[in-house]
């Protein structure tokens, strides 16, 4: 076995010099200048970085391709420079193998094998290609030619650039089993609902949160513009939001017939549970950061709720409900928790004017995994130790601790995950098994679905997050789906009509 190894490492080798040969021999072209220029600026993934940077300014598939390039070339990088570069030391080819107009001013010293540079390169353009592919087939040419760069350079051998590949591929792939592609479809629901329909804005009322999102422009000028009827409001700040909203409805022959929201998530949970309260159908206009609930309901921007709305088009979708110590119900559109997750919302809030709102995330997400204590509670009467409680409203997708996009809106089932902290080293098992993509199989994770669920802390009140926002604290939580709670305008529902009948009750 040993010799046939080597005897093939051997045949590998000549084909190489072989090619390089071949390569030094091509005669001097513009070409020669312009790949030096290249693989230099794919050094350390600058170019991917730039041009993941350029895609993420267009919301949806082209900044889901960004940043599952991004997240690619860390794994590739990872893999190329750790292991491969590590366990297989291989010299590069000799300078004086290529003419001097295509050498490079400063050679790399590492290990020859496998190129990172054709790692980085396959990692992203595939990557993106997943998400994106018409930027992935615009990426294509420029990854092939930043790999071939790598040999016309005189850096790298051939199998060097096809195994960095391989690599780059194979990783890219791979971020499917921590991060499932997203389908471009919207989440399964109950259709059709009776929402009326509405050209004018007569009848429509939206509130408009300035503070959603990342972006500075109003959206108010683009409701106006399509609705001129319309009547536009925002938040209040000496009065909540809800008892805000209740007002605007009690107002009797003044009282509007739809309700709209442009914000975030936290907004659109406020909105949707006024609008659920009094049976109105809602608008929902995706204004924040991420949009996790128009995303799933398929609302991708003011365009596609206009045509719903003007067609009077919608569907019907869950929410989810928790009862906090027997006080009214606090309504969330997609997720709750108890454990780490309200402690990381309140000091990412205290930090995010200083750091902005994403560095102070990932501050306070390293501090409270440091310091956060197990909660000790019961979950429909069985007594458990957990460090975080995850409460998501409809089944969620990967059942991995990392849920990201929910294919369904019409289950009346609530997606519950915990991670025990009544096992050996489970913090350091849980974050192995996350980074490994085996949660499913770790003892630390456990999932369930269930359509109410009962939840009684045992020691001092803790506090819920509900989408986001930090609510009441409190010892007892009930937590039940509404199935067909909210009716939301949305474009073109036949397009599910057979999935929404054979999962409707």
């Amino acid at each position: 076995m040993w010799k046939r190894l080597r005897d093939s490492l051997a045949r590998v080798g000549r084909i190489d010099q072989e090619l390089v040969r071949r390569s030094a021999a091509v005669r001097r072209t513009p070409a020669d200048q312009g790949l030096k220029q290249l693989t230099r600026s794919a050094n350390h993934s600058l170019l991917w970085f730039a041009c993941a940077a350029v895609l993420a300014t267009r919301k949806g598939a082209p900044r889901r391709a960004a940043l599952r390039g991004v997240v690619a070339i860390a794994g590739a990088s990872a893999t190329v420079n750790l292991v491969g570069k590590s366990l297989f030391p291989r010299r590069r080819p000799a300078a004086d193998l290529m003419p001097v107009r295509r050498r490079l001013t400063r050679r790399p010293t590492s290990s020859s094998f496998p190129s990172g540079h054709a790692a980085s390169a396959a990692a992203f353009t595939t990557a993106v290609t997943m998400e994106h592919p018409a930027a992935g087939l615009a990426l294509a040419p420029v990854a092939a030619a930043v790999a071939y760069s790598r040999v016309h350079t005189g850096v790298h051998w051939p199998s060097d650039v096809a195994v960095g590949a391989l690599i780059g591929i194979g990783t890219g792939l791979a971020t499917r089993r921590w991060w499932p592609l997203g389908q471009g479809e919207p989440a399964r629901a109950r259709q059709p609902a009776l929402v009326p329909a509405i050209t004018d804005g007569a009848g429509l009322t939206v509130l408009v949160n300035p503070g959603a999102g990342v972006d500075t422009e109003d959206p108010e000028e683009q409701i106006r513009r399509r609705w001129p009827r319309a009547a536009v409001v925002y938040p209040d700040p000496d009065t909540d939001l809800v008892d805000q909203l209740r007002g605007l409805v009690d107002r009797g022959a003044q009282a509007p017939r739809a309700l709209g929201v442009a914000g975030g998530d936290g907004t659109a949970a406020a909105v949707s549970s006024v609008a659920a309260e009094y049976d109105l159908p809602m608008v929902l206009i995706p204004a924040g950061t991420l949009n996790h609930f128009a995303r799933d309901v398929g609302v991708r921007g003011l365009d596609d709720v206009a045509e719903a709305v003007a067609t009077g088009d919608g569907v019907l979708v869950d929410l989810g409900a928790v009862r906090v110590d027997g006080n009214p119900l606090r309504w969330f559109v997609n997720t709750a928790s108890l454990g780490g997750y309200p402690d990381m919302v309140r000091l990412r809030e205290r930090l995010q004017d200083r750091w902005g709102k994403w560095p102070a995330a990932g501050m306070a997400l390293a501090k409270v995994l440091a310091r956060s204590r197990p909660l000790r509670m019961e979950l429909n009467g069985a007594p458990h130790l957990v460090w975080v409680l995850f409460v998501g409203n409809g089944p969620y997708r990967p059942k991995g601790f990392a849920p990201t996009s929910r294919p369904k809106l019409d289950t009346g089932q609530l997606d519950v995950r915990y991670v025990r902290a009544d096992v050996r080293f489970s913090r350091l098992r849980f974050v192995l098994a996350a980074l490994l993509g085996a949660l499913n199989h770790s003892p630390t994770y456990q999932h369930l679905e269930t359509s109410k669920l009962d939840v009684r802390v045992l020691g001092s009140p803790v506090a819920i997050a509900t989408d986001g926002e930090v609510g009441p604290e409190g010892r007892h939580f009930v937590f039940q789906s509404q199935p067909a709670a909210l009716g939301i305008y949305r474009a073109n529902p036949e397009a599910d009509s057979a999935g929404s009948d054979a999962g409707s009750p």
